[in-house]
């Protein structure tokens, strides 16, 4: 896949080697930003909201989890799409986020970088007023 410079992702985790995995993975393709905790992607979203089109966020973290973070980030930040990456199960509040289109899909650990990067075209597709 070519190199998409109209495309940022924040990707929020609490363990640095996985900050580190998912950059590498992606920075090939996408501008990929990193926050270790949901108050840190928080403030990150509001510095370059702009530009982000896609939050990928782990879903367990100390302090506010992957869904509270994401429905605190969507009240201020409404045309971006949110993902859910876990090692853990699928759970109750993983599938009401998903039924209330908070989440728009989870992905489990290890992530399969082809199924991140079909969701995230498939979400700028679907989205018009994200840039090309």
């Amino acid at each position: 896949m070519p190199y998409h410079e109209d495309i940022s992702i924040l990707y929020v985790d609490d363990e640095e080697p996985n900050l580190f995995l998912f950059k590498v993975s992606f920075e090939d393709r996408y501008e990929v930003i990193t926050s270790n905790s949901g108050e840190e992607g928080l403030k990150k979203l509001g510095e370059a909201h702009s530009k982000i089109i896609v939050v990928i966020s782990d879903m367990r973290m100390p302090e506010m989890n992957g869904v509270e973070f994401i429905r605190k980030a969507q009240e201020r930040f409404t045309n971006i799409g949110y993902f859910i990456l876990t090692g853990y199960d699928y759970d109750d509040e993983i599938d009401k986020a998903l039924k209330e289109n908070v989440v728009h899909k989870f992905f489990t650990k290890p992530f399969k970088q082809e199924e991140i990067e079909e969701a995230i075209e498939e979400f700028r597709n679907m989205n018009p007023t994200i840039m090309r």
